[in-house]
């Protein structure tokens, strides 16, 4: 496994373009309410994109091998849509958790960031599931340090998420990121502690655990992208984008309107 460790000067760009991923995500948060489609959510990122932060929408045409190319700007995964949700005709209702998932090129450098929102008054289950998704990304986050290994950050979200009662799904994972949207290594949001790879200084990539309120099963529908929990039962995700340091780690992925972490007893 060849994971790039990144230069000082890449550092800087990368960390440009995941301020800039969350400063979209601050822009859209107040038109992501009732009575809104995702589409008009897709089209209002994709002007701000491209007319006002002059970054390129990753995600528009993206083509991985064996998938037609992806039709917006960014991924709107409501309610048992686990990810990769199409944006389109849809309203939004209240009762609705939606993920509002965004990657910009800046530069030739990639950003990439998701958050959960509530439409409306949220279920009792659902706003427990996006807060234990939540606490479960942080605390994988904060197990990143030098000479920490891959499997420590899958551990301790996969044990947070299941002791709530939820489940991971595993066919999706968090990935190395800088100009390639997807890079080595692959960080499992499941695992055992002190294995996988060792981290080191200078790594970039994604922590983004999808938790499921039933079961981890998932299965794809007919327009190859949209990915939605086998039984029907509600799906969270969050996403950061996370630089290991000499001492520890950043978030990239911040802004002024960046939730703030949870406790740390959370």
């Amino acid at each position: 496994m060849s994971v790039p460790i990144k230069s000082a000067d890449e550092i800087v760009r990368m960390r440009e373009a995941g301020r800039l991923a969350s400063e979209l995500l601050d822009y859209l948060t107040p038109h992501v309410k009732a009575g809104v489609t995702t589409g008009e959510i897709d089209r209002l990122a994709h002007v701000y994109m491209v007319d006002v932060q002059r970054t390129v929408p990753a995600t528009l045409n993206y083509a991985p091998p064996g998938h037609s190319p992806y039709p917006a700007s960014l991924c709107t995964s409501i309610n048992h849509v686990v990810c990769h949700g199409i944006p389109g005709d849809r309203k939004l209702r209240n009762g609705d958790i939606i993920n509002v998932d965004v990657t910009v090129i800046k530069d030739e450098y990639h950003g990439d960031s998701s958050r959960m929102f509530f439409i409306g008054a949220p279920s009792i289950q659902s706003r427990r599931l996006v807060d234990v998704t939540y606490e479960a990304m942080w605390k994988g986050i904060r197990a990143v340090r030098p000479g920490a290994h891959l499997g420590d950050i899958g551990h301790v979200i996969q044990r947070h998420a299941e002791s709530n009662g939820f489940s991971i799904v595993r066919e999706f994972c968090g990935h190395g990121i800088g100009r390639r949207f997807h890079e080595e290594p692959q960080v499992l949001h499941y695992g055992r502690p002190g294995t996988g790879l060792k981290l080191q200084p200078g790594m970039i990539f994604t922590v983004e655990p999808m938790v499921n309120a039933g079961r981890p099963g998932i299965r794809g529908l007919a327009d190859g992208w949209t990915i939605v929990t086998a039984d029907h039962s509600l799906s969270a995700q969050w996403e950061h984008t996370v630089l290991v340091t000499d001492d520890g780690f950043e978030v990239l992925t911040v802004s002024s309107g960046t939730p703030p972490p949870p406790p740390l007893d959370a």
